[in-house]
C-alpha cells in the first residue's frame, strides 16, 4: 500500500465505524444526554474517567461543560478525574491503581450526581471499580465503550446507558467517542438553552 492509500483506507474505515455506531447507537446518546441534563438540572455535577486517549477525552468533555461548547451559557459542573498526579500517584501508591478513579468517586460522589467513563475495551480494573463506586454512590453511569464492552458493560445497572462503538480497533473507537462526547456536549446545550 502506498501512503495515499493507507490515508484513504484510514478515512473510509473511520466513515464506516461512525456510520455502523449512528446506527445502533443514537438512542443511547440521545438517552445518555437526557440524564446529563437531568443530572445538572438537579443540582449535580458529572465525573469523567479513562485511561490513556480516554483520559484526555474526559478532560476534554468536562473543559466543554465547564467553558463552552458551542454557544455561550453559564459553566456547568464537570471533573475530569484523571486530572490531578498528586491524587492519582498518591492513590496508586498507597493502595493501588485499580482505585485511582474510585477513591475520588467516593470522596466526591453524590446520588444527584453522574459518572461519565470513556473505555475502549472496558476491561480496565480501575474504570470497573469506578463504576462499583458509582453505583454504591446511588449515581447513574454513561458508558462510552467499544469492542464487546467488556466487564463494565457487564456492571451497569438496567438505568445506566451503554454507548458502544460498532469497532475492534482501539483507534477506531477513540476517533467516535470523540464525536459522541460532541453530541453529548451538544444535546445537553440543547436542551438547556433549548438552542
Amino acid at each position: 500500500m502506498n501512503l495515499i492509500e493507507i490515508i484513504e483506507n484510514n478515512f473510509a474505515e473511520n466513515i464506516a465505524t461512525k456510520e455502523r455506531t449512528l446506527e445502533k447507537s443514537k438512542n443511547a446518546i440521545a438517552l445518555g444526554a437526557q440524564l446529563m441534563t437531568h443530572s445538572l438540572l438537579s443540582g449535580g455535577k458529572i465525573l469523567s474517567c479513562g485511561n490513556g486517549g480516554s483520559a484526555g477525552e474526559a478532560q476534554l468533555f468536562s473543559s466543554k461543560m465547564l467553558n463552552r461548547f458551542q454557544m455561550e451559557r453559564p459553566g456547568l459542573p464537570a471533573i475530569a478525574l484523571s486530572t490531578d498526579t498528586s491524587i492519582l500517584t498518591s492513590i496508586a501508591n498507597d493502595y493501588n491503581y485499580d482505585q485511582i478513579f474510585s477513591r475520588q468517586v467516593a470522596a466526591l460522589g453524590q446520588e444527584t450526581d453522574l459518572l461519565l467513563i470513556i473505555t475502549t475495551s472496558g476491561n480496565s480494573g480501575n474504570i470497573v471499580s469506578a463504576v462499583d463506586t458509582a453505583h454504591e454512590r446511588k449515581m447513574k453511569v454513561i458508558a462510552l465503550t467499544g469492542q464487546s464492552g467488556g466487564e463494565v458493560s457487564a456492571r451497569l445497572a438496567h438505568d445506566d446507558v451503554e454507548i458502544r462503538v460498532d469497532s475492534d480497533s482501539p483507534i477506531r473507537i477513540q476517533e467516535t467517542h470523540l464525536l459522541i462526547i460532541h453530541c453529548l456536549g451538544d444535546l445537553v446545550d440543547s436542551q438547556l438553552m433549548g438552542a
